[in-house]
């Protein structure tokens, strides 16, 4: 039979009905005291990331291996294992035969004998890779977002609700969670700090990424390659940037709202500079509100243009004060409604992408896995629903993106495949599916 499309409310309720079922027996990898024993990684996408990721993942404990490496490219492979290799020549055990190259290179690291999965590709393919690796009963850090459209999303979700029932971990990608000044900071926004939020406005503007000048149309001739190499500028591939960099504002706007789901937003955004062949079809700036329940209003802003003001800056108004962050900088502060400072983090040498590692290995190992995937999720449909609002210039519910049938990513890909360019949207022509 067919199931109705799943609501807001049917969101709200997920968290609560998944954790009751993730204590439902199933054999961990590893039990007991575990502190010497050997944890295999493998690390799917070779990319900045994907290799800054590895390296967290090592110095997280000197008894985690790396122990299979995949990406689609064999020079990206080549140029992180060989760094990783420099850096850790005792934990980096990685012959030939566990070095996967191609489409499929994921599966085959999945299968190669790994207790955790590392998932770091561009966030198309994050929907399926998390799944395999599920499925397999593996461990996993997905770098974010999680998707780049509603059916990824979707899959996303259920894919989480096995992770629980089979007690995985699952580690996002959204480091600002594990940033310890952003952790007190967020903890006393919780306790009251500044009475009853009212309103936020968040912005991650910087200027243009320019990335890839070797990988452009007239020396890369196979559509998939060129678009691959180019992944940042292409929608199915990285969902936009305010998917695919600016979702860290919007997840510390979630995370300051509980993570529960907005009733609605609205956008206005397009592609002012950064345009041409090789741009693909992204935007370079975006701005969209978001209404939630008890007249609170979030308000987001990002921009990747050159010769622009910078600012990385979350700003929460509330009845009884203010709280003001700036992410460059990273000062935290907490002032009464006359502007007078209440409280002030004092910064502290910390790094959140290891902070993340670090925590994440040492639930595995003690036997209780942590699980981020209903905020991971929620975060990213927030940041995607913003994207549908500003490409047709339409209010959108959280009911519409949760139910979308706009599917970007194909659902085959070969290397001789031909992959035209979606063209850029028009705001009040693009149509919302």
């Amino acid at each position: 039979m067919d199931m109705p499309p799943p609501s807001r409310r049917d969101f709200l309720k997920s968290s609560s009905i998944l954790l009751a079922s993730s204590g439902l027996a199933f054999p961990n990898i590893l039990r007991g005291a575990v502190s010497t024993a050997k944890l295999k990684v493998g690390l799917v996408g070779c990319g900045g990331r994907g290799s800054g990721a590895a390296n967290q993942a090592l110095k997280a404990d000197p008894n985690n291996i790396l122990w299979a490496v995949g990406d689609a490219f064999e020079d990206k492979l080549s140029a992180s294992l060989g760094a990783l290799q420099n850096n850790f020549k005792t934990q980096v055990d990685v012959p030939e035969g566990r070095q996967f190259v191609g489409l499929d290179a994921f599966q085959k690291v999945i299968d190669s004998g790994v207790d955790v999965v590392l998932l770091a590709t561009p966030p198309a393919f994050r929907p399926q890779h998390f799944k395999a690796a599920v499925a397999a009963g593996k461990h996993c850090f997905l770098e974010k977002p999680m998707a780049t459209d509603g059916p990824g999303l979707r899959s996303v979700l259920e894919t989480v609700a096995e992770s629980k029932r089979k007690n995985l971990g699952v580690c996002a990608g959204f480091c600002w969670r594990y940033h310890p000044g952003m952790r007190e900071t967020f903890k006393r926004l919780a306790d009251g700090a500044i009475g009853t939020l009212l309103t936020n406005y968040n912005t991650y503007n910087g200027g243009a990424v320019d990335r890839y000048p070797k990988w452009n149309r007239k020396n890369t001739t196979r559509d998939l390659e060129w678009q691959l190499r180019r992944w940042y500028y292409f929608s199915w591939l990285s969902g936009d940037s305010i998917v695919e960099q600016a979702c860290h504002s919007i997840d510390k706007m979630a995370w300051a709202m509980g993570d529960k789901p907005p009733i609605k937003c609205i956008g206005h955004g397009g592609r002012q500079v950064r345009s041409g062949e090789d741009y693909g079809n992204i935007f370079d700036h975006f701005s969209v509100v978001y209404d939630y329940p008890n007249n609170v209003r979030c308000m987001h802003a990002s921009r990747q243009i050159n010769l622009t003001a910078a600012s990385n800056t979350d700003s929460f108004y509330g009845s009884e004060g203010i709280c003001e962050i700036n992410g460059s900088s990273k000062q935290f502060a907490i002032k009464d409604l006359k502007g007078n400072v209440k409280w002030r983090y004092t910064p502290e040498k910390s790094d959140m992408y290891q902070v993340e590692h670090d925590e994440f290995f040492a639930s595995i190992r003690a036997s209780k896995p942590f699980n981020d995937g209903d905020r991971m999720a929620s975060s990213t449909l927030l940041a995607i629903m913003g994207r549908m609002a500003t490409y047709t210039g339409q209010e959108i519910t959280w009911e519409m993106a949760l139910n979308s049938q706009e599917r970007l990513v194909p659902e085959h890909l070969d290397w001789d495949m031909k992959l035209p360019v979606v063209p850029v949207a028009l705001p009040g022509i693009t149509q919302f599916l």
